[in-house]
């Protein structure tokens, strides 16, 4: 009864009516909706964040290090461009079930938006966020602690830089005799020479950072939703600035990222008459249809699939006598296209 009436609320908020398949008569009924398929278009784009090095006037001359940046630069990057399907509630597919004595089909589960998601039974489908692997800014390590008492009393920034750049020659004499086997002290396994190379390695690139900087890479992730009702062709859905990053479609500081979907299947597209439908008693669920997808950013395609539509297909009817009381049916839909995902009886 709870389900009931929350599912009601929703519809009389939404202003929806419901369709031709039931008619809303005396008597308790659960009000449910068949989904319309969106689509998600999740923008990776990395914002980069130079810090010049306190030495960089000087890498030329001592590191021999050409095009070292000086002045401080934010700039954006398109790291990935990923497209994947949601649910939301179809305003055209709004039904009632009316519940009867001789029926079982009265335990409906609804997603929050009341969407049905199985009957008589629970189903295990959670529409979870991707779980992207995003960068984010690294320690740096603090080079004072790696330079010598000669460098930190140096006169000027000048004769300071100087003498790092001897501090990072001697690393690197001191790694190529260890590897090549001729340093005075030599590391007793492979594991202590791994640990010594690691070291090494991380006060070198400490110091080298004093004249070349550094770049901090912090990912972020734009969605945009889309919902396609026939063949769409060349849709700005967002837009990308390298200065100021991922922009809304109509932003015209940035290029835009165009998204194209056509009608990939055999099913029929599903044709509005005005005319009622038959009615018939038992549960309404949708047959998808399947639909091209194609994301393109500066005249390159970044992401291109096939994925299921509800409103590329059509809807059928799980007959009534499927819910009497001599067989208990359990049946799960895809919140996402309405399908039936799985029937069980017993």
């Amino acid at each position: 009864m709870k389900k009931a009436i929350v599912a009601l609320a929703l519809l009389a908020s939404a202003g929806i009516h419901a369709q031709d398949y039931y008619t809303p008569g005396e008597g308790e009924g659960i009000v449910y909706f068949l989904p319309k398929t969106q689509i998600a278009v999740d923008i990776i784009a990395t914002r980069v964040d130079f810090k010049p090095g306190e030495f960089g006037l000087y890498a030329n001359r001592y590191l021999r290090l050409n095009n070292v940046r000086t002045q401080p630069e934010t700039h954006w990057e398109i790291k990935d461009i990923k497209v994947r399907t949601v649910g939301v509630p179809d305003s055209t597919k709004a039904y009632i079930m009316k519940l009867k004595d001789k029926s079982l089909a009265s335990n409906i589960e609804l997603t929050g938006q009341g969407i049905v998601k199985a009957i008589n039974t629970v189903s295990d489908y959670e529409e979870e966020l991707p779980a992207y692997v995003l960068e984010k800014p690294e320690k740096h390590e603090n080079a004072r602690k790696y330079m010598t008492e000669d460098i930190l009393i140096a006169g000027s920034t000048a004769k300071m830089a100087e003498l790092t750049a001897h501090e990072i020659y001697n690393i690197r004499d001191s790694k190529n005799l260890i590897l090549r086997g001729q340093a005075e002290t030599m590391p007793k396994d492979g594991a202590s020479l791994k640990l010594i190379i690691s070291q090494l390695d991380k006060q070198e690139r400490a110091l080298a950072e004093c004249f070349t900087g550094v770049s901090d890479r912090t990912d972020k992730v734009f969605t945009f939703f889309v919902t396609p009702e026939a063949n769409l062709s060349g849709k700005v859905i967002a837009r990308f600035s390298d200065r100021l990053g991922v922009l809304s479609a109509d932003n015209l500081a940035g290029e835009p990222v165009y998204i194209s979907v056509s009608n990939s299947s055999s099913l029929p597209l599903p044709v509005e008459d005005g005319k009622k439908k038959k009615k018939s008693d038992g549960v309404i669920y949708n047959i998808p249809g399947k639909g091209q997808v194609d994301v393109s950013f500066r005249g390159k395609t970044k992401w291109k699939g096939e994925l299921q539509f509800a409103q590329f297909g059509y809807t059928e009817v799980l007959v009534d006598g499927l819910f009497d009381k001599k067989v208990n049916t359990r049946v799960v839909f895809n919140p996402t296209t309405g399908c039936v995902v799985k029937i069980d009886k017993d």
